[in-house]
């Protein structure tokens, strides 16, 4: 198809764009980052919530069958706070992944008007996604849940109720970090006190009663183990996916690589953000509430989808 001396070509696959249409693609996913973004997913949200109900029972059984009624009081102390602290972490970084924009491209603006403002030279060549009119950049993929095409998208994860793409992976990969530590946390928790429920009697080791104390702590071992080894394997994927500058639908679709790859330590710092530091491991940081809960601040009907 001509349009205005270049040709626009509706492929869903993806293909190098210009530097300067990129580059105001960018500009205007970045701009949408300090946004509430939500996807309105029933199966997303139930998962979301499940999860929540799974790391606040993990909490729950840890606080009140095991740490609580332990005789010493710096055991419950230190292991109380060190716990809770990772599952606030934990619960902190499935919020940011869930309500960040992924890296949406602008809906909608494969428009002549617009295509003529990126002042393009007679024969470049550019692609727009056909199922949602946007000019589609280099390593954009669209996303059938989100109804969007997401900059460098690796998957949609109905865990978090939304895709991990180039602005939220850092706190995926911290949420997956953390259950796996909890979930070790807890199992560690578990086997000790057995061990030491087994030297004494049931009734002065717990305030629940021995039938019920032993089935809580059989469903947090048998939930401390699947998440362990689902959120391990994710973060897993995840570094390698980093370091190897290539998403896992790239790998999966084994697209031959038309960008220049950036190095182990580049990809990292480019997804955690500049040099090693605690920040890489705080999923607080670069918070502005203030600017979310300022009036001018909104949902956006482009966001929530």
């Amino acid at each position: 198809m001509q349009s205005s001396g270049h040709r626009l070509h509706d492929m869903e696959q993806h293909r190098p764009l210009l530097g300067q249409e990129e580059e105001l693609v960018h500009g205007a996913s970045a701009r949408t980052v300090d946004r509430v973004w939500f996807i309105q997913d029933g199966c997303g949200m139930i998962c979301a919530v499940l999860t929540w109900f799974l790391v606040l029972y993990a909490d729950f059984v840890v606080t009140f069958v095991m740490l609580l009624p332990s005789k010493s009081f710096w055991y419950s102390l230190l292991n109380g706070v060190a716990f809770n602290s990772l599952a606030l972490l934990a619960l902190a970084s499935h919020l940011r992944t869930m309500l960040t924009d992924p890296g949406a491209v602008p809906k909608g603006n494969a428009t002549k008007e617009y295509m003529d403002s990126l002042q393009l030279k007679p024969g470049d060549v550019i692609y727009k996604c056909p199922k949602c009119c946007s000019i589609k950049p280099e390593r954009a993929h669209h996303c059938s849940i989100c109804k969007r095409c997401i900059r460098k998208m690796d998957h949609h994860c109905p865990w978090v109720n939304n895709c991990v793409g180039e602005n939220n992976q850092r706190f995926f990969v911290l949420f997956t970090m953390y259950i796996a530590l909890i979930s070790v946390y807890a199992l560690g928790l578990s086997g000790m006190h057995f061990f030491i429920c087994v030297k004494v009697q049931w009734n002065e080791c717990s305030d629940f009663s021995p039938p019920v104390a032993v089935l809580l702590m059989i469903f947090l071992c048998l939930e401390g183990l699947l998440f362990l080894t689902f959120t391990a394997v994710m973060f897993g994927t995840q570094i390698h996916s980093i370091c190897n500058d290539e998403t896992e639908i790239e790998r999966l679709k084994n697209e031959k690589p038309t960008w220049e790859r950036r190095t182990r330590w580049e990809g990292m710092r480019a997804v955690f953000g500049g040099q090693p530091s605690l920040r890489w491991i705080n999923p607080f940081s670069g918070l502005r509430l203030r600017r979310l809960l300022t009036p001018h601040s909104r949902w956006g009907p482009e966001l929530s989808v």
